[in-house]
């Protein structure tokens, strides 16, 4: 959902968008009323917020049209877009005008650079700079950072000599160093391989990590197979709600490898032009994203099968940035 694929593909045009009609079935938005967040936007002024078609996207992208509505937008909402790169061909052709995206895709996917930055702050500055080209202006990330990782079952941390980071791995007996991956992840040439370079324990190498030590997955099976034990080292993107339903333990990318994907507002820069205010009410919601709550809230839409707009306006009231209409 935020990793790359071939630049170009990102760039489609006005017709397939058009084609998709950017209609949704998620734009109910429950009532809400001024908390923290208060009416700050010109009388008539109109923005239209979009997102993609995957939990988080419609989570934030909720949370988005609820503020803005209370802070006095008339907000037309285009949530569950399908896929990264519709949205982002509505965003060039301004038919999106608000949307939340992630610093690593905006890089690696949009932009078409050959590698991520693993420094968060680096990593948003340089997509920032090179994206207000195309008229898009990224405003500050929030802290959750929904990149890749490595998680094992909690109740095996212990038999596992207390295996904290991806570099604990290495210390490991070679049979317990069994991973479950993707097919996208174990194949991309960002991902699993040279994960395992990095961390010193080559794929194919007896010493390192044997082929016949990983199994490859569909993405849902690769939390059940690791919760279950099928492979101590599952990955995951880790601000999936699933791991801390399932109780695993997530590891520290303890030398830096994979790219920064932190969320970040990015609004057409004619618009934030002409409403300066839309980047006030994001100042006050970003910096309260972090992995742990987006973990939580992830959850309680797909363990938990309630709607996105109701999941954020629970956290916007429970934020005090905003009352029940």
């Amino acid at each position: 959902m935020r990793a790359p694929a071939a630049a170009a593909a990102a760039l489609l045009s006005t017709a397939l968008v058009a084609g998709c009609g950017l209609q949704s079935a998620n734009t109910f938005t429950p009532e809400a009323a001024p908390g923290a967040i208060e009416p700050v936007a010109d009388e008539g002024a109109q923005v239209v917020v979009g997102t993609k078609n995957f939990t988080e996207a419609l989570v934030l992208g909720k949370i988005a049209v609820i503020a803005l509505q209370v802070a006095g937008f008339d907000v037309v909402d285009r949530s569950g877009i399908p896929g990264a790169a519709p949205a982002r061909a509505a965003m060039l052709d301004g038919e999106v005008e608000v949307q939340w995206e992630y610093t690593g895709t905006g890089w690696l996917n949009y932009l078409g650079m050959p590698e991520g930055i693993p420094d968060r702050q680096e990593q948003y500055e340089a997509v920032r700079d090179a994206d207000a080209t195309n008229g898009l202006t990224w405003l500050p990330p929030a802290p959750l950072n929904n990149t890749y990782a490595f998680a094992v079952r909690s109740e095996a941390v212990p038999e596992l000599g207390g295996v904290a980071s991806l570099s604990d791995i290495a210390e490991l007996p070679v049979e317990q160093r069994t991973f479950c991956v993707e097919s996208e992840f174990a194949t991309r040439g960002d991902g699993f391989e040279p994960m395992l370079e990095a961390y010193g324990i080559p794929l194919g190498d007896p010493q390192g990590v044997p082929r016949e030590n990983v199994r490859v997955l569909d993405t849902g099976a690769v939390y059940t197979a690791t919760d279950d034990g099928a492979c101590n080292f599952g990955e995951v993107f880790t601000t999936d709600g699933r791991i801390a339903a399932l109780d695993l333990t997530v590891l520290e990318d303890d030398r830096g490898y994979f790219p920064a994907y932190n969320a970040a507002p990015v609004v057409v820069t004619d618009v934030l032009e002409e409403n300066p205010a839309i980047a006030d009410v994001f100042a006050q919601i970003a910096p309260r994203l972090t992995d742990e709550v987006m973990i939580q809230l992830n959850g309680r839409v797909d363990v938990g099968g309630e709607q996105p707009a109701d999941v954020a306006l629970d956290w916007l009231v429970a934020e005090g940035l905003v009352t029940r209409g």
